[in-house]
């Protein structure tokens, strides 16, 4: 709570923002609202729904920081989706994001059900997206789940990230990657240093949960330190940096 209190005292909206480049992405990617984009999403929750209906238990092998909700690895599959899924509201803002933003190239590290795979396969269907998970069961359904639902732009990579991280990064270069698979300060930062070298001046890293713990928030002080990061933003849930040349090193804190 008091984590969140602060964030809440150090944020602004858009009147508070004097870099016309965050300006813009703020009101067309992370704070847009539209009739439009309910519309759009509309497969996707179809796909939730599935899941949500889904009553299948999983055995998960978690390679994380573990899970606040879950006291055994057996879980249900309706129940992962609804507690460890991405939420409608931030589901609604990755989209626009992407959107906004149109990758040609995307990399989501941490698939689990895939939910926030389909909200960036929805919003750049002409996008190549790798998706990289390491529990085989949950793969296995995630990937059902892009078949079913015709996800055709989707590569999902099974294996431990410390395996099929460098070598999806040998081969491609990518213009956005999402962080969403360990909650621990190594490990982020680890998966940080390796993606750097794919990064380009129109580069945007995101880091989920940035907020998690203490040590999710020591990595994210961490990488805002970098000297080839320009532009921070913290919107509580997310961490977000770019890469851009020839512009002065801002951090922001923002509410969506």
């Amino acid at each position: 709570m008091f984590t969140f209190l602060r964030f809440l005292w150090r944020s602004k909206n858009a009147h508070g923002i004097q870099s016309p480049f965050v300006y813009q992405l703020y009101r067309n990617g992370l704070n847009k609202d539209s009739l439009e984009t309910k519309v759009l999403i509309k497969p996707i929750n179809d796909y939730k729904n599935s899941l949500y209906n889904n009553k299948n238990i999983i055995v998960v092998s978690d390679f994380g920081a573990g899970s606040r909700i879950f006291n055994s690895n057996k879980r249900k599959i309706s129940k992962i989706a609804k507690t460890a899924g991405i939420s409608n509201k931030n589901g609604r803002i990755l989209f626009n994001l992407i959107r906004y933003l149109n990758p040609k190239s995307i990399l989501e590290i941490g698939t689990s059900l895939g939910i926030s795979t389909a909200y960036m396969a929805n919003a750049a269907p002409k996008s190549e997206i790798y998706t990289l998970e390491g529990c085989p069961e949950t793969a296995a359904i995630a990937k059902s789940q892009f078949e079913k639902f015709n996800l055709r732009n989707i590569c999902l990579v099974e294996g431990n990230f410390d395996n099929t991280l460098p070598k999806v990064l040998e081969n491609n270069q990518f213009n956005l990657i999402f962080f969403d698979g360990n909650h621990q300060k190594e490990p982020t930062l680890n998966y940080f240093d390796l993606c750097l070298k794919s990064a380009t001046e129109n580069s945007v890293f995101i880091f989920d949960d940035i907020h998690w713990n203490p040590e999710m928030e020591e990595a994210w002080e961490k990488i805002k330190e970098n000297p080839r990061i320009t532009i921070s933003i913290d919107t509580f849930q997310w961490g977000l940096v770019f890469f851009r040349k020839e512009q002065a090193k801002q951090d922001f804190t923002l509410r969506v």
